[in-house]
Order: C-alpha cells, then sequence, then structure tokens
C-alpha cells in the first residue's frame, strides 16, 4: 500500500496456548506438556505455539494440541475451543515480543495424552488444578483465567451434564459443579434450583440406583433438551471451599 512501511514498526510474533479442562478422578484437570527446549525446559506449560504465515489462531491451535499431545486427530477436530483472551505483556516470552492468543476448553471423556509429545514437547499429561505447581511463561496466569471462563459457562449453559454418566443422580450433577467451582454446594437448594430450570434435566421414569448409605435409592436423570439455562445456575456469593 502505497505510503505505508511496514520496516516502520517492531516485529514480533503470535503464539497461541491452550487451556483445556477435564474432570478425573473426582477432580478438575488442566492439560499440560513438559517443555523439551529453552526457555523454560524441563518445566510444565500449557500446550501451544507459533502461528504459521498462512494460519489462522485457531488451526494452529488444534495443529499444535495435536502434535504436542498426540491426542488423536478426531478428538482434537471436534473440540470446541473457545477464545479466551490475548496476553500481550511485553516481557511474557524472554526470546523475543510474543503476543499470544489463548483458548479454553472444558470437555469430557479426553483419553490420555501420550507419553511422549511432539514439537518442543517431551511429555504430556493431565494434572490436577491443584497439583500443577509453578508453570513456565505466564500460563499459570492462564490457567486461573480459563478456570473462571469455565466456571461461568457452568452457571449458563447446560455443560456439567456432559460429565456425568447417560443416566445420572443429582448428587452427580452437583459433583461436577463443585469440582469446577471448588466449592461445597448446599443440597437442597442445588436440587431446587436444578428442578426448576426448564429443560435442564429430565427425570428417568421408574428408574433410580442406590448411592451408598442406608437411605432409599436416589432417583436418576437424564440431560434434558435445553442448551442454555434460564435462569442461570449460578455460583453462590458465599460457600465453604471443598
Amino acid at each position: 500500500m502505497k505510503g505505508y512501511d511496514p520496516h516502520a514498526f517492531e516485529p514480533f510474533a503470535v503464539t497461541v496456548d491452550l487451556a483445556v479442562f477435564t474432570v478425573r478422578g473426582g477432580a478438575l484437570n488442566v492439560l499440560l506438556i513438559r517443555r523439551g527446549q529453552d526457555p523454560y525446559a524441563g518445566a510444565w506449560a500449557l500446550p501451544g505455539g507459533f502461528l504459521l504465515p498462512r494460519e489462522s489462531a485457531e488451526t494452529a491451535a488444534r495443529r499444535e494440541l495435536a502434535e504436542e499431545t498426540g491426542l488423536p486427530e478426531p478428538v482434537v477436530a471436534a473440540l470446541h475451543l473457545e477464545q479466551l483472551r490475548t496476553y500481550s505483556d511485553p516481557d511474557r516470552d524472554p526470546r523475543m515480543r510474543v503476543v499470544s492468543v489463548a483458548f479454553a476448553a472444558l470437555v469430557p471423556d479426553m483419553p490420555e495424552p501420550v507419553a511422549e509429545g511432539g514439537g518442543d514437547a517431551a511429555q504430556a499429561r493431565w494434572v490436577p488444578v491443584g497439583e500443577t505447581g509453578p508453570l513456565a511463561f505466564d500460563h499459570a496466569r492462564i490457567v486461573s483465567d480459563a478456570r473462571s471462563r469455565i466456571g461461568a459457562k457452568l452457571e449458563y449453559t447446560c455443560l456439567a451434564t456432559g460429565f456425568c454418566p447417560p443416566e445420572f443422580t443429582l448428587g452427580e450433577l452437583q459433583s461436577v459443579y463443585e469440582t469446577v467451582w471448588d466449592i461445597a454446594l448446599d443440597r437442597p437448594n442445588f436440587r431446587r434450583k436444578v428442578l426448576a430450570t426448564p429443560g435442564f434435566v429430565e427425570a428417568v421414569p421408574g428408574a433410580a440406583r442406590l448411592t451408598g448409605g442406608r437411605g432409599k435409592p436416589a432417583a436418576l436423570y437424564r440431560a434434558g433438551p435445553a442448551t442454555a439455562l434460564h435462569p442461570p445456575l449460578l455460583r453462590p456469593t458465599e460457600g465453604h471451599p471443598k
């Protein structure tokens, strides 16, 4: 374009980072890779990497996720990624000025990543969020921001039912919320709100399951037809940590 000098601006790189969560063993887990190269060689980090010249951020995110974790391409292609935010602190990467576009996802039934990742990843694994320890770059901040976003999605969408069996008790559904929100919920209040939300869950006629103890079997439910919660199931402003 006439009058425009691209050399008048200092070049910088663009990367993608992915905060992918799942519920495993009753705990919220995040997918991490162990870096195989400097900077931060040997440190745990989020999957991600540099955009190629003719690549969109989302395309790069899926490519890097497949390369660094070894997750099957059909799984990666079907993953719903939500753009979280852009991280642009000038000193966030010691190599050069790097701006990162971060994505977040909360997914059920994710397979184990391969023991040895590809690219600059030496290893990939699911790690409980409370046990990640220090992370490379500003990835601890990204994990925190992504967890807040995912927690908000549970308030307004029916995402939580995807982490339950096809037929589940309200106690199992409550456990998903408590795991993601890291808070203990009042059982009667939670039950009342769920059953008052149109289309959230549907009772399975005549079905029940023993859940331990000497009480009567708990009624079973399945996911209803709704995709959004009206009214939303808001997180308590005051509560007790799990």
